[in-house]
């Protein structure tokens, strides 16, 4: 049978109609005693250990079982009912991503509460914002730095109850400020049984269950109604494509009960939430929680994950610390070049021969083998999405043995779409949609003439159970967006994709960032970009251009390497960020660069001129949202004066910097 008419049958006991509370509790009675999450000592001062779990040791995971804890969700959910909350309730989560996150969650839902989402980036303005437009009526915080901006904005809300996951000191006085470990306490003492069975039944499917803002890159952030039904639905379409299906072969990895994932992208953003989370705990997965995405590399290598979920940023991250720790000296880093030559000639050709494979095999031994020992040594599969991968910085992960799976969602979708299926991979593509999922293109909203592949090519609407009811309290928007048609509910994506004649998708870009040059021609700035993420010359880059006669760039240079660069040159190069960004030697050898990249793109969409920025996009200085999107907009604010430089004049010259 073909891997696609498997997944639309497959069933198992993880796929299922069910409330997500119910999602949980069924897990457990499937894998009481299997590892379900694994917490890292010496990051963060919880009130649950000590009185409920035991500390782990600092720089080491610790791992509860699904029963124990259910045991802390149960009397959370019953903490939250003491405290109040009914059916329908808000209650929004205001932390990093870590296993309170995760267990708080679930006991809301449990409760019978609509879970809303505050990403810990959020100014007080912000915070009042998402948590007023929801009409919140408790907020759980992570520590006393957001407790505090919460309480800076509280006249403005309507909370009951403020929870802090991490111990609180000199709160006393309110008895509406309470810590994690004071919910578990009430709820311990008040819960029953059968009372707890009703709260798991009493939404309804098509009850919300969550509130999930958009990351507001085009304006004021949107409520997405998710209910159960999208969230139940969407778990179940991915386990059919990663599910340990009878049809797939040893060497087919699969999402199951024996996996250990690591979380650390934000489970206030859906693409966490359902990959990461309701995902992994319906198929009984262990999770364990990173530090942050800074010390990926060292719990990678303590907790030895078999998988993860990832945005493209990340894997760049990734790749540059792989990249310079086996790059340290000359000779090392001639080892790694000639390797990756190899992997990439290996995994991209049709039929690899012996010679070939011989290639391959000691690259493998000299290279791979150490980056994939270094990440745990037990990596099987990686996923991304919450953006474009680079189509090279995929097959370099893939020719290194650590394939990564791309896909496609969005917050209104629950949001996978689309994604690689792991029996069949094709690189530079999104997959194609999940069983239940239906897609098509509107070829209305972009001229054909700059794209002619085969296939069809516009933005991409999508329909199917996993589709969201529409924006809280905004019907206008609403109805831009969604739409019925032959009694299915559509959703326009807003995005510019081809869709292929084999039904694999890929993905161009969002329909308002694709630039329309004052001759007439769209460009795509998303692929121009992506093809920098593998250099080690350019940490970023923006393409630039709308109404301008031809394309742009704004660059952020990978400061290290060009320093190293200069030393080995006998270049001396300024201290000061700006005046090396300015310096024309520095401007020629990133040039190189833009012109390489360049010969990949028709002459319409290279870059033609550039300017070198010293500052890198960061959600810090926000220049990203909290999934690691560029905020254009802001970007084009901050440097809006090296922007006029790039277009003072209308001169066609080589690919290369203003002149100054």
């Amino acid at each position: 049978m073909h891997w696609r008419d498997a997944e639309r049958e497959y069933e198992d006991a993880v796929i299922g109609e069910t409330t997500l509370g119910r999602l949980f509790d069924d897990a457990v009675e499937r894998y009481p005693n299997r590892p379900a999450q694994r917490y890292k000592g010496g990051i963060y001062d919880r009130s649950l250990t000590d009185a409920v779990l035991e500390p782990a040791d600092p720089g080491s995971f610790r791992a509860i079982s699904y029963t124990e804890m259910r045991t802390i969700v149960r009397n959370l959910a019953a903490g939250f009912r003491e405290l109040g909350i009914e059916s329908g309730d808000r209650v929004g989560i205001f932390a990093d991503t870590r296993m309170e996150w995760a267990q708080t969650d679930f006991a809301a839902l449990s409760a019978g509460a609509v879970v809303t989402t505050v990403y810990t980036s959020s100014s007080p303005d912000q915070v009042r914002y998402l948590l007023d437009d929801p009409d919140a009526d408790a907020v759980v915080v992570e520590n006393e730095a957001l407790l505090e901006r919460v309480l800076e904005v509280e006249d403005d809300l309507d909370l009951e109850a403020i929870v802090s996951m991490d111990a609180l000191e000199g709160y006393d006085d309110r008895d509406d400020i309470l810590t994690l470990a004071d919910v578990y306490a009430h709820g311990e003492d008040a819960f029953e049984l059968e009372a707890y069975e009703e709260w798991l039944d009493e939404p309804e499917l098509d009850d919300l269950a969550s509130l999930i803002y958009t990351s507001g890159t085009t304006g004021q952030p949107k409520g997405v109604e998710l209910t159960h039904r999208n969230f139940r639905s969407n778990v179940n379409q991915v386990r059919r494509r990663y599910g340990p299906r009878p049809d797939k072969g040893d060497e087919v990895p699969v999402i199951d009960e024996t996996k250990q994932a690591v979380s650390y992208l934000p489970l206030a953003h859906v693409f966490e939430r359902t990959a990461g989370h309701f995902l992994m705990f319906a198929s009984g997965a262990c999770v364990a929680y990173a530090e942050s995405t800074d010390t990926l590399k060292e719990d990678f290598g303590t907790v030895q994950p078999d998988t993860a979920t990832s945005v493209p940023r990340v894997y760049e991250k990734i790749y540059d610390t792989i990249r310079e720790q086996a790059s340290e000296s000359g000779a090392k880093k001639r080892i790694f070049e000639w390797a990756t030559d190899v992997g990439v000639q290996y995994q991209e050709a049709d039929d690899p021969g012996p010679v070939l494979g011989a290639k391959q095999a000691l690259a493998d031994k000299l290279v791979f083998s150490n980056v994939r020992e270094a990440l745990g040594g037990e990596i099987e599969l990686l996923i991304s999405g919450g953006g474009s991968l680079s189509k090279e910085l995929c097959t370099l992960y893939h020719a290194m043995g650590l394939p990564i799976y791309e896909g496609y969602g969005l917050t209104e979708t629950a949001p996978v779409v689309s994604v690689n299926p792991p029996e069949e991979p094709r690189i530079g593509t999104i997959g194609p949609a999940l069983p239940g999922v239906d897609v098509r293109v509107d070829g209305s909203v972009t001229g054909e003439e700059t794209f002619d592949d085969p296939g069809e090519i516009g933005e991409l609407l999508v329909s199917g159970p996993n589709v969201a009811e529409g924006y809280w309290n905004k019907p206008g928007a609403t109805t831009e967006s969604f739409f019925e048609e032959d009694g299915s509910r559509w959703f326009r994506t807003g995005d510019i994709v081809h869709l292929r004649p084999d039904d694999y998708i890929e993905f161009r870009d969002r329909v308002k960032q694709i630039l329309v040059l004052s001759t007439g021609k769209n460009v795509a700035p998303g692929p121009i970009e992506d093809a920098f993420a593998a250099s080690e010359v350019v940490e970023q880059c923006m393409v630039v251009g709308d109404g301008e006669k031809f394309v742009g760039a704004l660059i952020v240079p990978n400061t290290d390497h060009i320093r190293e660069w200069a030393d080995e040159q006998g270049i001396d190069l300024p201290d000061d960020p700006q005046a090396m960004c300015d310096d024309e030697r520095v401007q020629e050898y990133v040039g190189e660069t833009v012109t390489e990249v360049n010969e990949n793109f028709e002459k319409h969409e290279t870059i033609k001129r550039f300017e070198l920025v010293p500052r890198e996009f960061t959600e810090e200085n926000d220049m990203l949202t909290p999934t690691m999107k560029k905020k254009r907009r802001v970007i084009l604010d901050r440097f809006d004066d090296r922007i006029d430089r790039i277009y003072a004049d209308d001169r066609e010259e080589q690919p290369g910097p203003v002149s100054h």
